[in-house]
C-alpha cells in the first residue's frame, strides 16, 4: 500500500520523501423529560424553546454543526489592568503566540532554526492524508478534533452502542451528561501509559495500546460503575465516586500486573483525587452530587444561551467554567501575577522584554483546550447545541502536532541547544536505568527551548490550516474545513505517522519532555 492509498485502519509507516524544500508529496427531537433538578433553561423544551426531535443513539462523524448566530462574546480582560484574567483569557493564546510566530518567519528564534521553505511540504503532507483517508468534498466526512475519535477504534462507534444499551426512559439530557461524565474521565486518564502497557478488552478479547489502550480502558471501568457513588446508576462520574477509588481499584481496572505495568498509577490516582475536589467546590457548576455531566444544565441557563432563540452556548462561557471549575487540575508553571496563578503559561525569551512582566508571557492552557474540544462534541450530537466562538480555540501545542514541524524540517533545534538536550537524555536514561533508544533532546516542562516550540507550533499551524483550504480547494468546492476537521484529520495524524516511521521503535516525538507524567504537566498527550 503506498503511502497515499486510502485507508480504513491501522495508519500506514510513512517515508520521509517530503524532505526537499519544495513540495514533492505526491501520490498518484420528541418531547424531552427532564429530572427536577434540571434548571429552567432544559424546561423551555416544552415551550418551544428548545424543543427537539428525537434523536437516534448514533454518533455521526461530524457534530450538529448549523452556522451559529452571532452572537456578543464577552471580550478578555484588558491586560493593562488585569493582566492575570487577560493571560488566562482563550483570546489570549492566539494573541501572544502570533507575536512569536512573525518572529519565526524572519528566522530570529533564539533556539530554532526556521526554514520557511519546507512550510509547502508540511501543508502537502497534511492534505493527502485527508485526501487518502477521506471522501471529498471532506466538509461532511472528516470529523472535528476531540476525544470522541478514539472510542471509534476499528470502526465500531462505542459510544453509539453505549447509548443504544440506555432505556427510553433516559432522556437525551441525561445520555449527554453521562457522556460528559465518560468523556472527562477519560481525558483525565489520559497520560502516557509507557511502551509496554497493554488492555485486553472484556468485550472483544482484543488487545490495545497507548492511547486506544486508555481509552477502552476507561470506558469499560466507567460501564463497570468505578468512578459512580450513585447504586441506581452506575454509569455516571461523580465526587463520591472518585473519592472512593483507590490505587488497588485503579490498577485492577488497568490490568496492572508484573510485566504489565502502567507509567505513573499514583500521579493518575492523586489527580483524580484533584478532579473530586474541584466537583464538590464548584456546586454551581456540577450540582450537589458534584457530577462533570451537570454542566450542561449550568451552561444551558446561563443568561447568554437564555438570550437567544435556539441553544447557542458562548465558548467563553464554557471556557470560564473549566478555568475555574476545574481549576486545582490545570498545570502550574509557578508564574502568579496579583496573586493569581496562570497555569498553563510561560515565559519565553523570545517574546518582548519590557518593564511590564506580563508581557513576556506566552499562554497555552493546552489541557483546557483539549476538554473544551471533547465535551463540545456530545452536546452537539445529543442536544444540538451550537456554539458561538468556536474560531477562538487553536491548533493545540502538543508533541504530535509540534513534532510534525520539526520532522517535516520547517524548525530545528540550535546546535547548542541539540547538545543540551541530548545530554539530558543521556542522564534520564542513567537516571531510570534504561537503555537510549532512538536518542532525541529532552528538555524540562519549562524550559525556554519547549516554551518557545509551543508558541510556534500555535502561530505555524493556523498558517497551515488556511494553507491545507486552500490546497483542497478543487475538492472542497467552495466550502472550508475547520480548523478542528484539518487538526484531527490532518495535522495530529500526520504528525503520529511520521514519528512512527522516523523513530518506529518507541514512536516518540522528535523532542522529549521530562516531566512528572501528569498530563496537566507534560507537553504530551500520550
Amino acid at each position: 500500500m503506498g503511502l497515499f492509498s486510502r485507508k480504513d485502519k491501522a495508519p500506514a509507516k510513512v517515508p520521509l520523501d517530503i524532505s526537499h524544500s519544495s513540495t514533492s508529496v505526491h501520490s498518484g427531537s420528541s418531547s424531552i423529560k427532564s429530572p427536577s433538578h434540571t434548571s429552567r433553561a432544559l424546561n423551555r423544551s416544552s415551550a418551544g424553546g428548545h424543543s427537539m426531535a428525537s434523536t437516534p443513539a448514533t454518533t455521526p462523524l461530524t457534530p450538529f454543526s448549523p452556522k451559529a448566530p452571532k452572537m456578543d462574546l464577552p471580550r478578555p480582560p484588558d491586560p493593562a489592568l488585569d493582566p492575570a484574567g487577560y493571560l488566562r483569557s482563550l483570546g489570549s493564546v492566539r494573541e501572544r503566540c502570533r507575536l512569536i510566530t512573525e518572529k519565526a518567519v524572519r528566522n530570529q528564534l533564539k533556539h530554532f532554526e526556521v526554514d520557511m521553505r519546507k512550510f509547502p511540504d508540511a501543508v502537502a503532507f497534511c492534505a493527502r492524508i485527508i485526501k487518502r483517508d477521506y471522501d471529498a468534498p471532506y466538509v461532511n466526512t472528516v470529523p472535528s478534533y476531540g476525544r470522541l475519535q478514539h472510542f471509534s477504534i476499528g470502526g465500531r462507534d462505542r459510544i453509539a452502542q453505549l447509548l443504544a444499551t440506555l432505556p427510553e426512559s433516559v432522556d437525551n439530557y441525561e445520555r449527554c451528561r453521562r457522556v460528559l461524565d465518560l468523556f472527562l474521565i477519560s481525558i483525565m486518564l489520559d497520560t502516557s501509559p509507557g511502551l509496554h502497557w497493554t488492555f485486553k478488552s472484556a468485550e472483544n478479547g482484543r488487545i490495545y495500546r497507548r492511547v486506544d489502550g486508555l481509552a477502552i480502558a476507561g470506558l469499560e471501568m466507567y460501564k463497570s460503575g468505578l468512578f459512580s457513588g450513585n447504586t441506581s446508576n452506575r454509569m455516571q462520574v461523580d465526587k463520591d465516586g472518585l473519592r472512593n477509588l483507590t490505587v488497588e481499584k485503579l490498577a485492577q481496572g488497568l490490568q496492572c500486573r508484573p510485566g504489565n505495568e502502567i507509567a505513573n498509577l499514583q500521579s493518575r490516582i492523586d489527580l483524580l483525587m484533584k478532579l473530586a475536589g474541584a466537583l464538590e467546590q464548584h456546586p454551581e457548576y456540577f450540582g450537589d452530587n458534584g457530577r462533570p455531566g451537570n454542566m450542561v444544565d449550568y451552561l444551558l441557563a446561563h443568561p447568554s444561551t437564555q438570550a437567544t432563540s435556539t441553544p447557542v452556548v458562548s465558548v467563553p462561557v464554557l471556557w470560564d467554567l473549566l478555568m475555574h471549575g476545574l481549576a486545582p487540575l490545570w498545570g502550574r508553571s509557578g508564574i502568579v501575577i496579583n496573586g493569581v496563578s496562570l497555569g498553563d503559561a510561560w515565559p519565553c525569551a523570545s517574546m518582548p522584554q519590557t518593564s511590564s512582566y506580563w508581557e513576556s508571557i506566552l499562554p497555552f492552557h493546552k489541557l483546557t483546550q483539549w476538554v473544551l474540544y471533547s465535551l463540545m462534541q456530545p452536546m452537539q450530537m445529543l442536544l444540538k447545541i451550537q456554539f458561538a466562538g468556536a474560531e477562538l480555540l487553536v491548533c493545540l501545542p502538543d508533541y504530535r502536532n509540534g513534532g510534525l514541524l520539526v520532522d517535516v524540517g520547517v524548525l530545528t533545534l540550535r546546535e547548542e541547544d541539540a547538545a543540551r538536550g541530548l545530554k539530558k537524555y543521556h542522564e534520564y536514561c542513567e537516571r531510570i536505568g534504561t537503555k537510549p533508544v532512538e536518542v532525541v533532546p529532552m528538555f524540562e516542562t519549562g524550559d525556554d527551548v519547549i516554551v518557545e516550540w509551543r508558541g510556534i507550533t500555535v502561530g505555524l499551524l493556523d498558517r497551515l490550516c488556511s494553507d491545507v483550504n486552500r490546497a483542497l480547494s478543487k475538492e472542497l468546492a467552495g466550502h472550508e474545513l475547520t480548523p478542528s476537521q484539518i487538526l484531527e484529520a490532518g495535522i495530529s495524524k500526520g504528525g503520529m505517522e511520521i514519528a512512527e516511521f522516523s523513530r518506529p521503535n518507541t514512536q516518540e516525538p522528535p523532542i522529549l519532555v521530562d516531566g512528572d507524567g501528569s498530563v496537566f504537566r507534560t507537553f504530551s498527550r500520550e
